[in-house]
């Protein structure tokens, strides 16, 4: 790592109360490395090419997201960063749009019009439209020498573990094998579960106490706003929010989890919401993991939008149960409804 580079990250973990970690700093090493590759002319020589992708995966609160924005922010080329879910998002509407068989490439084409580096956020596969199109379209992208970094929870060997024609995405990630450097961020301690203050956001368990309280809390936030109707309408879907108070949603789990919504639709949710109650979350188990998928990209999207957030449950966190397809998944989202519950209201 540059001094200057390695300075400033200094600079931010002091200002920020971040541990210097020596695990962290040795990522920090390789990603600089990935994005200004020091050795072209030995690589010319040798005819050895530069890799295309940084695939950095580790547990949950390890600071691999903290050490990707911090990169991504001091680096001045080309750039782009989105959550996974968004990415894939917008390649569909623009398939939508052109409804051609070229529609991988032109994508490509516009990114490269815009872009040299692409930054993913949260990367997971988790249903076979997706894993069908990810080799062709990864593959036009790194023809086109657009760089991409990806931060994810799993292996790339796990990556779609389990998943309806697997064998299918299995060419996607020999791509991905060959053309990346591979990193595993491991530490012993979250640590978004540190340093939580008393500002407890979350109600347990299910009873007349806990809805109490969670009115008196919903009355508190929304006691200046007067009730409202919104109707978010995502390509012809049409979900209604009938407690709508200035900015603050409340719903049930079954309103937001059992109902066919999906990442666009939480995406168009978040944003006309800041703070967003939701009651009545279950334990999961192997009977709702449709249920316990869709939350936990209800949750990733919360929390990337920095949506306030505000729960009633059966029970705790650290007993709220999953399915055992989605178990290291939900690791993620479990420690991020930590960090979101117990956080100041900004």
């Amino acid at each position: 790592m540059s001094p200057s580079l390695q300075n400033s990250f200094s600079e931010y973990c002091n200002k920020n109360k971040f541990e210097i970690n020596k695990k962290q700093s040795e990522i920090l090493i390789s990603l600089e490395k990935f994005i200004f590759p020091r050795n072209k002319l030995f690589n010319f020589f040798s005819k050895k090419e530069d890799p295309s992708c940084f695939y950095l995966y580790g547990n949950v609160g390890v600071g691999k997201t903290m050490i990707a924005n911090f990169v991504y922010d001091q680096i001045n080329i080309k750039k782009t960063k989105f959550h996974f879910n968004e990415f894939m998002i917008n390649f569909h509407d623009f398939r939508h749009q052109k409804k051609d068989d070229n529609t991988i490439s032109e994508f490509v084409k516009e990114l490269k019009q815009k872009y040299d580096f692409i930054y993913l956020d949260e990367f997971q596969v988790t249903n076979i439209v997706d894993a069908m199109i990810l080799g062709k379209l990864f593959e036009n992208i790194f023809l086109n020498n657009i760089k991409i970094l990806i931060t994810t929870n799993i292996s790339l060997i796990n990556l779609y573990k389990d998943g309806l024609q697997r064998e299918q995405f299995i060419p996607f990630i020999t791509l991905i094998e060959k053309k990346s450097v591979q990193k595993e961020l491991f530490l012993d301690d979250d640590y978004r579960t540190q340093n939580q203050d008393n500002n407890q956001r979350i109600f347990y368990p299910l009873n007349e106490k806990t809805l109490f309280k969670i009115n008196q809390k919903f009355r508190i936030f929304t006691k200046n706003f007067k009730k409202e109707e919104k109707t978010i309408n995502t390509k012809g879907r049409v979900f209604k929010i009938n407690n709508y108070y200035g900015g603050l949603a409340r719903f049930s789990f079954k309103e937001l989890c059992d109902q066919n919504l999906g990442a666009e639709d939480y995406l168009n949710v978040s944003q006309i919401c800041d703070h967003i109650f939701i009651e009545k979350v279950p334990v999961f188990n192997e009977y709702n993991s449709n249920q316990q998928l869709r939350f936990i990209t209800l949750i990733d999207i919360l929390y990337e939008k920095k949506i306030n957030l505000t729960l009633s449950m059966e029970t705790d966190l650290n007993n709220i149960g999953t399915s055992k397809k989605h178990s290291e998944t939900f690791k993620r989202t479990t420690s991020r409804l930590h960090e979101m519950t117990a956080s100041k209201l900004s």
